[in-house]
């Protein structure tokens, strides 16, 4: 029979997902009334499938997202004060596409990491290529490259990222060289690519995270003026999730 030898070819080609299909056809009666065009179509549609998928799991791979959260499941309790039209025109990832900046403040267990871990996963679905990092991680792995060569490397690889996510920003004052190495991040991206910051502190007092002040200046020009920015109130979800969970104590 003339199959298996196409099987094998289409394997041999890697079109692994129309040889799935091609067997599955071999195997059902319900496509013997198909025409040959809808029986190929249905092929290539699979191949297609599973090629996007294979390319869905490496972007969610390569990006580390630190929580697994989507956009739908994010909570508008009304003492967050979130704006749910600005969530769902940012779920569009058109700020993305336009390059623009998101900038993202709460106190701690507000649900920044949980935003914006939904919007990395919202980007790599819809084909962006995304790198998060804790800003303490970063900062570390940074100094490690200057050390052993990779840092033109590590900052290439920032540099080209479509949307890079930085959490726990602010959580200590940036050194020199910190802020000298973030303000070559994002010379490298500006107007290019879009960034996502998420921090305990408002964006109105970054500027004292930064003891030079010509070096925070053009780093929060960077960031700041073309940016959404979400602001999260109300009390810790880790603390809300906590007392949902609890079980009761019954008294004797």
């Amino acid at each position: 029979m003339l199959t298996i030898p196409t099987l094998e070819k289409m394997r041999e080609l890697k079109f692994h997902g129309m040889a799935r299909a091609f067997e599955e056809q071999l195997g059902s009666s319900q496509y013997a009334e198909l025409g040959f065009e809808e029986r190929l179509g249905f092929l290539v549609d699979r191949e297609r499938t599973e090629r996007e998928n294979r390319r869905l799991k490496t972007r969610l791979t390569r990006a580390r997202i630190r929580q697994q959260a989507c956009l739908e499941d994010i909570d508008y309790s009304a003492s967050r004060s979130l704006d749910k039209s600005l969530i769902q025109s940012l779920g569009t990832c058109q700020w993305i596409r336009e390059h623009l900046n998101l900038l993202i403040d709460g106190a701690t267990g507000s649900g920044k990491t949980f935003i914006a871990s939904a919007f990395a996963n919202k980007a790599c679905r819809e084909g962006f290529k995304v790198l998060c990092f804790r800003a303490p991680r970063l900062f570390e792995e940074i100094a490690l490259a200057h050390g052993d060569g990779r840092y033109p490397k590590l900052m290439n690889s920032i540099a080209k990222a479509q949307l890079i996510v930085i959490d726990d920003w602010g959580l200590s004052k940036m050194t020199d060289s910190q802020q000298r190495d973030f303000l070559e991040i994002l010379e490298d991206r500006h107007n290019l690519h879009a960034t996502l910051i998420a921090s305990q502190i408002p964006s109105t007092q970054w500027h004292e995270l930064m003891d030079n002040p010509t070096v925070a200046d053009a780093i929060l020009d960077r960031l700041i003026h073309n940016a959404y920015k979400i602001n999260l109130k109300g009390e810790s979800m880790r603390k809300k999730k906590s007392q949902l969970t609890k079980p009761a104590l019954t008294g004797k």
